[in-house]
């Protein structure tokens, strides 16, 4: 098989065979999305792009004519499942029930050279910049031209493409920056995707304007790390100023925020979110660990004392937000006194939300190389603490949340039974709880209802519909 990566555009030319790229057949293709919520982003743009080319999608692999694989690599675990899906459909090749194969993402832009020699089946490889390629290679490889688009992770970002939104149509993701400048030490994000680059914020609003033309009602913005917004195209934090453009768009209710690094949260970050309506009262900042010297090791940019400072500020700001973290156990060096310190840091935060990942040594990383690696099982076990622990503050939560209106998103409704699954402002999608209504009303998904609390069990909460909410 020859591999090619000139760097050169396609613009519509003949090739060798002169078949024209755009005049293929248009093809059913399966679509398999691995991975973060930006990661959701680019296959959206991609099924956006495909869709305008006359392809057609199925989650049949009966169905399917061509695979897209849009791989994640960010720990251990990610990097299995995205090669298992990739073994999965070459067998799907070799038995000849697909005609194209195409890796994009994160592990195609890191493992490039690993794929082409260990899953001969792969066609083509896309780039985590190259997304906007994803229709040509579905052509190239039916054309018989097939050419690897592998731009550096610096290269420019690509945005304002048409999307297909994925998520229901009722909330989107919205992604205003690519890459990142922290280099902590764990992390192979800049290798993959680059340094921090902002989505200028014209084209972010255009885009926020379309998605809440098509039906969406909440908008969640994602980067890597979404404090920055704006420092390398505008010379300042612009964040807020981003905000404030964003709650001016008609249609859309509830705007969430994601990734904010303690360190870059201002003052006028917390006042756009305390006095805008629509900004949810809910925070993600993840913190990693609290004890100074895994912190430092790490190469976070905060101390503990500094954590509960932040913390204490925006408690004190907005006395009813919903704050989640996340946190590493078992990274290299730390010690049972380290993990008790984030223990006990756990357990006086008392954080509304909160995940735990072992930590996973990733090659290439510096902190793959350092001393005093801890066992797995360690990892593993400390994970566990802390997540039981986790657990008991948030059933503490959720029961006192009983009693109390509060405003939630329909999600949908639950098969055979007169209930519906929703959101409060306090529960991103996919990670945090959910809300359980019993109603006989007929709801739609994406409709706002106030709810009186009743009961609660585990991570979520019962209630019963009180009105519909109008804006």
């Amino acid at each position: 098989m020859a591999w090619k990566n000139d760097g050169k555009g396609k613009g519509g030319r003949e090739i060798a065979s002169g078949i024209s790229l755009f005049s293929v057949r248009p093809m059913k293709i399966l679509f398999v999305s691995l991975g973060c919520d930006k990661n959701l982003v680019d296959t959206e743009m991609m099924l956006g792009m495909l869709a305008q080319r006359g392809h057609t999608f199925t989650d049949d692999e009966a169905e399917a004519e061509a695979v897209v694989v849009n791989t994640c690599c960010f720990i251990g675990d990610a990097k299995e499942e995205s090669v298992n899906t990739l073994l999965q459909m070459a067998e799907l090749k070799k038995e000849g029930r697909i005609r194209v194969l195409i890796a994009a993402g994160c592990l195609a832009q890191r493992y490039r050279e690993e794929i082409q020699q260990e899953i001969p089946e792969v066609d083509e490889i896309l780039g985590t910049m190259a997304i906007d390629k994803v229709a040509d290679a579905i052509d190239e490889v039916t054309a018989g031209h097939k050419e690897n688009h592998i731009p550096e992770p610096d290269a420019a970002i690509v945005y304002g493409k048409k999307r297909s939104v994925t998520t229901g149509g009722h909330y989107a993701y919205l992604k205003i920056a690519e890459g990142c400048d922290k280099r902590c030490t764990y992390c192979v994000i800049p290798k993959v995707r680059g340094s921090f680059r902002s989505v200028p914020m014209e084209a972010l609003v255009k885009e926020a304007e379309e998605l809440a033309a098509g039906g969406v009602r909440e908008l969640i913005l994602v980067a890597q790390e979404t404090t920055v917004y704006g420092k390398d195209l505008y010379g300042r934090k612009a964040l807020p100023e981003l905000l404030e453009k964003l709650c001016r768009i008609p249609g859309l209710y509830w705007i969430r925020l994601l990734y904010c690094y303690p360190e870059e949260i201002t003052p006028e970050l917390i006042d756009c979110i305390r006095q805008e309506p629509k900004i949810c009262h809910y925070l993600d900042m993840p913190i990693q660990h609290a004890a100074d010297g895994i912190l430092k090791k790490m190469g976070r940019r905060t101390n503990q004392e500094e954590l509960r400072e932040r913390i204490a500020q925006i408690r004190e700001a907005i006395p009813d937000i919903c704050l989640r973290t996340t946190l590493i156990s078992g990274f290299p060096g730390e010690t049972q006194e380290d993990f008790e310190e984030l223990y006990n840091f756990v357990d006086e935060m008392e954080f509304d939300r909160l995940g735990v990942f072992p930590y996973s040594q990733e090659e290439g990383t510096p902190a793959a190389g350092m001393p005093d690696q801890v066992p797995q099982e360690i990892r593993e076990s400390r994970r566990d603490e802390l997540m039981e622990l986790q657990q008991e503050i948030a059933f503490e939560k959720a029961e006192a949340q009983k009693g109390r209106t509060v405003l939630a998103m329909i999600e949908g409704k639950m098969e055979d039974e007169n209930a519906y699954v929703a959101r409060t402002y306090m529960d991103a999608p996919g990670v945090d709880g959910l809300l359980f209504i019993n109603t006989a009303r007929q709801l739609l998904t994406g409709d706002f209802v106030r709810v009186r609390v009743t009961g609660a069990c585990d991570y979520d909460l019962i209630g019963e519909l009180e009105d519909e909410f109008t804006e």
